[in-house]
């Protein structure tokens, strides 16, 4: 049967032999951690500690600040010692808690214990979800809760687990698809009891066939998940050409998911939805990826919340004297870190090192015409005019031709001979569109 897949897309060196063979190793947390209130798409979390309280592994810290947010729990006892602001892996400078551990590991009453999944309900399931912390773990951080919650929900009837991990390097999602397989198979199931008339697809890239093979036996004997062969093309892991690939149904940005009547979620949401709800446990861990060329052990931890990048990369074996780069996710999608003294946080998925900082070599110039960006755009775009149209200010232009469309993959700057950075232009365009809108309503009051 052939591979399931999109339209165009790109093949870009995986890298994926770096860590894929590495098994999950757990690190301890750090003596001082720091949780930013912006780990999610939405509203900050709001603070419902002071500073000198005691607090406990698993303990509420700040609560869901709107309906679109989500809470921070803390993954180790000790003492909160600040509330200030602080820098994350953006660069960008946010609300945090400091809490100095102590090192006793002390957690709140009821963490780790079983509960009975029989006796719950759906709406039991989004409750805890919710109440837990879980956003999309892949990176895009939208709150689980409200993401398996839609209006319609019993018109749901494709749940998605994405298991595609296309983006280069990476290397954790399928670790945790050979390493905790029984745990995710559990988590599938919890979710199809908050969407009851949903079959479940895992969609795996065919870059991963013992992880294909080992969830096709585990699944065998229940007819609601089916496991999806899926061709090793980026961006095939994004949310709208991962739906198209498996369901044949398209999505645009005034769209979500669920009106089409498809829920995704990615693996390692999944896992963290089965340790909510049957191990009564809160989010408060990470699965990274610790990899690249100017990396000395390349790895994949399990790393609390709250500790700092430089510390991760430290129990992940340091970083070697050639290394010139850092990139918190992958090469794609990923951002440039200034620094590593960062915290890491819910949406964290990698350090990658690099030897070359190859994006200072390059050497932008004039646009040739030659299409390549057009023939690999999986949103059917035309990027050398949408990139024009930003150049010289024409946002109205920008919209018209589909920029908000734009899914931000890369694909075009990637094949672009004449190596303009399209996608950070799109990037700008979109902000200056949302502000010019954002004004014209402001005087339409």
């Amino acid at each position: 049967m052939a591979k399931k897949s999109f339209k165009r897309g790109i093949h870009p060196f995986d890298g994926k032999d770096y860590a894929k063979g590495v098994p999950i190793k757990k690190i301890a947390p750090q003596d001082i951690m720091v949780f930013p209130l912006s780990q999610h798409i939405g509203a900050p979390a709001k603070p419902v500690v002071a500073v000198g309280d005691r607090v406990l592994k698993g303990q509420l810290i700040a609560e869901a600040g709107g309906f679109i947010s989500s809470p921070v729990y803390s993954s180790v006892s000790g003492t909160v010692k600040k509330l200030e602001k602080r820098k994350v892996t953006n660069g960008s400078t946010v609300d945090c808690i400091v809490i100095e551990n102590d090192g006793q590991d002390e957690a709140v009453e009821g963490f780790g214990e079983e509960r009975e999944l029989s006796s719950l309900t759906g709406k039991d399931v989004v409750d805890i979800v919710t109440k837990s912390g879980i956003v999309g773990l892949g990176g895009a951080g939208f709150p689980t809760g409200v993401k398996i919650a839609p209006k319609n929900a019993d018109e749901i009837d494709t749940l998605i687990i994405n298991g595609a991990e296309c983006e280069p390097y990476l290397t954790s999602d399928y670790r945790l698809m050979l390493e905790r397989t029984d745990d995710l198979v559990c988590g599938i199931e919890i979710i199809l009891k908050a969407l009851p008339n949903a079959k479940a697809v895992i969609g795996i890239e065919n870059n991963k066939p013992d992880a294909i093979k080992l969830l096709k036996e585990k699944t065998a004997s229940n007819a609601k998940i089916e496991v999806m062969e899926l061709k090793t093309k980026y961006p095939q892991g994004g949310e709208r050409q991962l739906i198209y690939a498996v369901t044949g149904r398209r999505i645009n940005s005034r769209m979500l998911p669920a009106d089409m009547n498809v829920v995704v979620v990615n693996v390692q949401s999944t896992v963290a939805i089965y340790e909510a709800v049957y191990l009564n446990m809160p989010l408060i861990h990470k699965i990274m990826t610790i990899t690249g060329e100017a990396v000395n052990t390349p790895c994949n931890l399990d790393v609390p919340l709250g500790v700092s990048h430089s510390y991760v990369l430290e129990c992940g074996g340091g970083a070697k004297d050639s290394v010139k780069k850092f990139i918190s996710g992958g090469p794609m999608m990923g951002m440039a870190m200034s620094t590593l003294d960062v915290p890491v946080v819910k949406t964290s998925s990698s350090i990658l090192a690099y030897s070359k900082d190859e994006v200072a070599l390059i050497k932008e110039t004039n646009c040739i015409r030659c299409g390549k960006c057009v023939a690999v755009c999986p949103q059917f775009l035309i990027p050398q005019m949408m990139g024009r149209a930003v150049k010289h200010g024409d946002i109205d232009q920008f919209e018209k031709l589909g920029g908000m469309e734009c899914i931000e993959c890369g694909c075009c700057a990637y094949g672009c001979p004449a190596k303009i950075p399209l996608t950070q232009m799109f990037k700008l365009g979109k902000v200056q569109l949302r502000d010019k809108k954002a004004k014209e309503k402001e005087a339409a009051k």
